[in-house]
């Protein structure tokens, strides 16, 4: 009886070192396949390519090993993408889907001209985005933003804005399409626009050039 549990065992144990030899063998003759499919969509095709161009350059290896942070670094940098989505398709396709930023203005940094996006970053201007108005000053964009979102707000149409004026002590004036300047306290809301709003309105004001409402509660007209 003891022999037969003896032979048993080894019998067993020669089986295990059979199968495991062969689990082993298989695991290691696996080839994951390169990442040989990447698509970019959302820019133009001229950007797309362009991206494609640089995360191609990250050598992605396989679509199991991508270093996540080169990759999401390289597109949190961009200064066309407002958002992205990042899909895997086993076993060797990425998918990447871009939404392009919004361009709000132009503003000048050491003699160039650079967009300003909704995505808070500048983009060296190469085309033509004559529209926009421009930003004197040197103000930081999330200012400039945090004044674009109340204008969004208010009563007041962005799209009659012609220039913005910005002053180190941390002040706008805006000029309008129809030329006349409205200067603003350092501290304003959407509420604040509103007012001055409605105060234009209710005296059909024309023939003022500077509405100044840099006193709280007080708006002073200059011909």
């Amino acid at each position: 009886m003891h022999r037969r549990i003896s032979k048993k065992i080894i019998i067993y144990f020669f089986l295990l070192i059979i199968v495991s030899s062969i689990n082993n063998n298989s695991i290691n003759n696996i080839k994951f396949n390169k990442t040989q499919n990447i698509h970019v969509s959302g820019l133009s095709e001229k950007d797309n390519q362009i991206l494609l161009n640089e995360i191609k350059n990250l050598n992605l290896k396989t679509i199991f090993y991508i270093n996540k942070n080169e990759l999401v670094n390289l597109l949190n940098e961009h200064s066309l993408i407002e958002r992205y989505e990042v899909f895997k398709k086993y076993p060797s396709t990425i998918n990447i889907k871009i939404d392009k930023t919004n361009f709000f203005a132009k503003t000048n940094i050491n003699g160039k001209t650079f967009l300003v996006g909704s995505n808070g970053k500048l983009l060296l201007n190469e085309a033509n985005y004559s529209k926009l108005p421009y930003i004197f000053g040197k103000p930081d964009v999330q200012e400039f933003l945090k004044l674009k979102k109340a204008i969004d707000e208010s009563k007041f149409s962005y799209q009659q804005i012609k220039n913005f004026y910005f002053f180190p002590s941390n002040r706008w004036d805006i000029k309008f399409k129809d030329e006349f300047i409205l200067k603003l306290p350092n501290k304003f809301t959407n509420e604040t626009l509103d007012q001055i709003y409605k105060f234009i309105e209710s005296y059909k004001i024309k023939n003022f050039k500077i509405i100044d409402a840099r006193v709280e509660n007080q708006i002073i007209l200059n011909e």
